[in-house]
């Protein structure tokens, strides 16, 4: 019998992310309403502005989903999971600091080439047992936990094979995809009885969602638009409830980083174990929703400073604003941050891919020429590089304003980080050094071709 070749990490992350995509559709149909909403958005900016830096082939299938994981057992299981999609750790997130007892990172492909056949990414939370200051509530949370099996037993089959044998054959990976669906899945039937549910709640909502049910549960998907503020005006006229402020950086000519909104959790039904076997008792529970992002340019660690410095002197977002006037706030208040690509280039704020004008003649360089002169000719472009990662603050913002109110407790300590990385595996990369290599290449392929000097 001859082997069948090995389906590359690439396509089976292609084909995960379209099943969860239906799969989350079918479970929450306001999902599948907002991804036609995005739609129609960015065909109105494609058909108006066709060669916008950001649209591209990528667009369309760009999602990304959130979990949240209650052990560092199930990080370990997930990590090799994602590995096999060709999925990598990338950042870490405190939000333990907004009042989250989390920590968290984000699963994505790292190199230009995966990236560009898909872009799909998760953002995984852990659960931080040490914050939760009820000891024996803790200890419930943790016995909870430490008695399920989020995986599907085939999942772990796959991935161990996959391991074993360097990748999976079609057959194998459709099975893997399948199998591994289940571990995502909405289950309506809680881990435990009302008592329990309504005590975790009352320390903090996400402790219910996290050991409460059978599974993680994919909260969100996050489709990408073009124009985030024109969704969040659409959202409410098609029968959408959005939060009320987008979360990130104000509109701008140049975007940068990332901003996001959403559609308030859902209240769904649920049936809490009853104190004897065979007895449940109705409730519902709050968590599930769906999100918006709008993608602009990586910026470099001197860029992220002036950002953070300006959002700080923004302030906090006060329940008597709306998202009119923090929008026009912010835009004030980013006045200093320059808005035009060579100025923001100039000035060391973003990451850019360089690349030859295909209509240059290289006989038009002198010897020795700058890599500016050659931009300031329109021999060399300049592209930004997509941000592919996550903003703490924005992060935490989406999880407060769909868990609800909650104790707030915070922490300090530079020890999680190393737990976290203990449990994946491996380090967690960071993605300056990520977006530093794309650029740092491109500069040197122009240099190859053109032998331009750079400073």
């Amino acid at each position: 019998m001859i082997a069948q070749p090995f389906v590359s990490p690439d396509d089976i992350r292609a084909t995960f992310c379209t099943a969860l995509s239906s799969m989350y559709r079918e479970e929450v149909p306001l999902y599948g309403d907002l991804v036609q909403l995005v739609n129609d958005v960015n065909e109105v900016v494609t058909k108006s502005a066709p060669d916008f830096w950001e649209i591209g082939d990528r667009l369309r299938v760009e999602r990304h989903g959130a979990i949240r994981l209650g052990t560092k057992s199930e990080l370990t299981m997930i990590a090799r999971l994602f590995k096999v999609m060709g999925m990598f750790p990338v950042g870490y997130y405190d939000l333990s600091t907004s009042g989250v007892p989390v920590h968290s990172t984000a699963f994505r492909p790292t190199t230009v080439t995966a990236l560009e056949k898909h872009p799909f990414r998760i953002f995984t939370s852990l659960l931080r047992p040490e914050l939760i200051p009820d000891v024996k509530l803790r200890q419930e949370i943790e016995s909870i936990l430490v008695e399920r099996d989020i995986f599907h037993p085939l999942v772990r089959k796959l991935v161990d094979k996959a391991e074993k044998e360097g990748g999976l054959n079609r057959e194998d990976s459709n099975f893997l995809v399948e199998s591994a669906l289940e571990t995502f899945k909405w289950h309506d039937r809680a881990l435990v009885d009302e008592d329990t549910y309504t005590k975790m709640k009352k320390t903090h909502p996400l402790l219910a969602d996290v050991a409460g049910f059978k599974g993680p549960h994919i909260n969100h998907l996050t489709p990408r638009t073009l124009d985030i503020d024109a969704v969040q005006r659409m959202m409410a006229e098609r029968g959408i409830p959005p939060k009320m402020v987008i979360e990130g950086p104000p509109r701008r000519l140049c975007p940068i980083l990332l901003r996001q909104t959403s559609f308030q959790a859902l209240t769904e039904p649920v049936l809490f174990a009853g104190a004897s076997p065979g007895e449940n008792s109705h409730g519902s529970h709050r968590a599930r929703f769906g999100e918006i992002e709008s993608r602009g340019a990586a910026l470099t660690p001197q860029g992220h400073f002036l950002y953070q410095s300006l959002m700080k002197q923004a302030g906090a977002f006060t329940p008597t604003d709306n998202n009119d006037r923090w929008q026009s706030r912010l835009s004030t208040i980013f006045s200093p941050f320059p808005d035009t690509w060579n100025d923001i280039r100039k000035q060391n704020l973003a990451y850019f891919r360089y690349t030859l004008d295909n209509s240059a003649s290289l006989s038009l360089v002198d010897e020795g020429s700058h890599i500016d002169q050659l931009l300031d000719q329109g021999i060399v472009k300049i592209t930004p590089i997509v941000y592919e990662d996550f903003l703490p603050a924005s992060a935490a913002g989406i999880f407060q304003s769909n868990l609800g109110d909650h104790q707030k407790t915070t922490t300090e300590g530079t020890s999680a980080r190393v737990e976290m990385e203990t449990a994946l595996g491996t380090t967690i990369q960071e993605y300056f050094e990520l977006y530093a290599d794309i650029q740092h290449q491109s500069l040197l392929e122009i240099m190859e071709i053109t032998g331009c000097q750079v400073d």
